[in-house]
């Protein structure tokens, strides 16, 4: 996986690889009507203030969808060359009221787009912050960013990017599901032998499985669901000796509402549903046991900070995670305020100029 530094050498993002609709952007189309309003009775009164505007949020965070703000200012603006924009760089680790961002120029020829790089910059800061979260809990095992399924297709381009960039900030593998997610970096999408390739073959595991590889290139990670007829151990055995040395790894994903089969004459002192500790050592155990230490355990499924926490303080042998929709929950909102009109502070009560130090001067 391609390492993007948080600074340093990495050039920013070419505003072009974002498919902006420009058109629309410019002329107020995903703005809140009341930026168009204000524009057009500035333009009414001939009116053109020059302000200083600042962007903060309010949580410990990291920078996501700032390269592509920062694209929409220079193509969606009625005057990129007339402003001066101070920004940090996606993956920069933020305080709470810390100004991420600047923006100082004729406001009749920025302000419309207040909404949609507000927008940009809630959703990817989420994304990656939501992901360095789950990274520092798992220890910065490698993580499958799987939220794809829970959110609309549009999204997925700049999430992927937002996840890419956290895990490269960390230092850890991230991978994501679609080519989408992994388009802004030249990446590919990743995958498990799926139930529904399982399904196609009848339910048969291993005769899937077989197949797959038969079709699969030499260097691709070859890992499987085990969990379709509820025999974790005996599927990810079976499948094991089937495959041999093509086998990466196995991918546990019992439902929350099913009790795994090796499991049903241990019932009593532990919740034994989905995929929880005893299941995921059962299997390690087993594999082991026959030869197979080098096959690696995915484990999936309604797993969120706290539980991956769990399991690492517990030791639990997972060797990766994957993680969908708790990827995607939560907030980081942000905001942004004139602070100064015409070289004098013009914040209202309770927002004031805020210098920051690390911001860059982009243009």
């Amino acid at each position: 996986m391609t390492v993007v530094p948080a600074r340093g050498p990495r050039e920013r993002l070419d505003p072009e690889i974002f498919d902006l609709p420009v058109e629309k952007m410019r002329d107020g189309y995903y703005s809140d009507a009341y930026f168009n309003h204000t524009r057009s009775a500035l333009l009414y009164d001939e009116r053109r203030p020059r302000v200083l505007m600042q962007v903060f949020q309010r949580h410990h965070a990291m920078v996501g969808g700032m390269d592509e703000s920062l694209a929409i200012l220079e193509l969606c603006s009625h005057d990129w060359e007339g402003l001066t924009v101070h920004a940090l760089r996606d993956g920069d680790r933020v305080e709470p009221w810390e100004t991420v961002m600047t923006i100082e120029g004729d406001y009749t020829t920025f302000g419309h787009l207040e909404t949609v790089v507000l927008g940009t910059l809630a959703r990817r800061t989420l994304i990656a912050t939501n992901l360095a979260r789950v990274l520092e809990a798992a220890n910065r095992k490698a993580i499958i960013f799987m939220p794809a399924r829970h959110d609309h297709h549009r999204v997925q381009t700049g999430d992927g990017y937002a996840a890419h960039v956290a895990g490269a900030i960390l230092g850890t593998e991230i991978g994501v599901t679609s080519d989408a997610q992994a388009s802004w970096w030249g990446g590919r999408g990743v995958g498990t032998v799926p139930h529904s390739l399982i399904a196609a073959y009848g339910g048969n595991t291993v005769l899937a499985a077989t197949k797959f590889a038969e079709w699969a290139p030499e260097d691709f990670h070859i890992t499987v669901l085990v969990d379709f007829e509820n025999d974790s151990v005996g599927t990810a055995l079976d499948v094991a000796r089937a495959l041999g040395p093509r086998l990466w790894g196995v991918r546990l994903d019992t439902s929350g509402q099913l009790v795994d089969r090796s499991l049903w004459d241990e019932l009593g002192d532990f919740d034994p549903r989905g995929v929880n500790e005893r299941l995921v050592r059962k299997v390690r155990a087993a594999l082991d046991d026959d030869g197979f230490e080098q096959v690696r355990i995915v484990a999936s499924g309604g797993f969120t900070v706290a539980k991956i926490e769990e399991f690492e303080r517990r030791g639990v042998p997972v060797d990766a995670y994957g993680v969908g929709s708790s990827l995607i929950r939560g907030e980081n909102d942000f905001t942004a305020d004139i602070v100064m009109t015409d070289g004098r502070p013009s914040g209202k009560v309770g927002r004031r100029f805020r210098p920051n130090a690390r911001l860059e001067l982009i243009r």
